[in-house]
């Protein structure tokens, strides 16, 4: 069982996506992490969104001419993504077990985003797993960006994945560490409790 599922139970996908509904009323930025992705690769790249929830960074990526596919684990929050944009391609399965061929869908992504600490919730001794599937679904050259916290502060449970950790998880993979930023504003990183990574293979 992922740490999400212990935390989250089995309805949280539209208390998930009312949240950041507010925050969008209320004149915040819901988008910074679509709009990192696209800072990265042109309009029209094949973007999977890895743990794709409600679909929030999807569907603005979609909107902004990107072609998208959507996995997560969590039926409530996928029932939330369908309802928001049925014409895109969501997927229920656990990262883990991720393959394109699987789901019918070409591999050789653009670019891979793990938004909303998506690392630390997964079940824990996975990463490694699934940090391989995501890059074997990358064409070469391509991106994997993942966002998460690392202390108490910036996660909804206790920090189990360092930095260097996930790098270790991504060198065993085949991928090199390009940048890394404090925010999905790419403020500089100088250490601190959130960090917003990018790999290429």
């Amino acid at each position: 069982m992922s740490r999400w599922t212990d935390l989250a139970g089995k309805a949280s996908g539209e208390d998930y996506a009312a949240r950041f509904a507010t925050l969008a009323r209320s004149g915040k930025n819901v988008h910074g992490e679509a709009q990192f992705c696209a800072a990265l690769v042109p309009v029209g790249a094949r973007v999977l969104d890895a743990g794709c929830g409600t679909g929030r960074v999807m569907i603005r990526l979609a909107e902004l001419g990107y072609e998208c596919a959507g996995v997560d684990l969590d039926a409530s929050m996928l029932a939330v993504a369908r309802m928001q944009s049925p014409g895109l391609p969501w997927f229920q399965l656990d990262l883990a077990e991720f393959e394109p061929a699987l789901l019918g869908i070409a591999g050789g992504f653009d670019l891979v985003v793990a938004a909303g600490n998506i690392f630390p919730l997964l079940a824990p001794g996975t990463e490694t797993t699934v940090v391989e599937r995501l890059s074997a679904a990358l064409r070469p050259g391509g991106l994997l960006v993942a966002g998460f916290g690392l202390d108490e502060a910036h996660l909804p449970v206790l920090p189990n994945l360092t930095l260097s950790d996930y790098d270790d998880c991504c060198a065993a993979a085949g991928l090199t560490l390009v940048d890394r930023f404090a925010t999905w504003d790419a403020d500089p990183y100088s250490g601190g409790g959130y960090a917003v990574s990018v790999h290429r293979r």
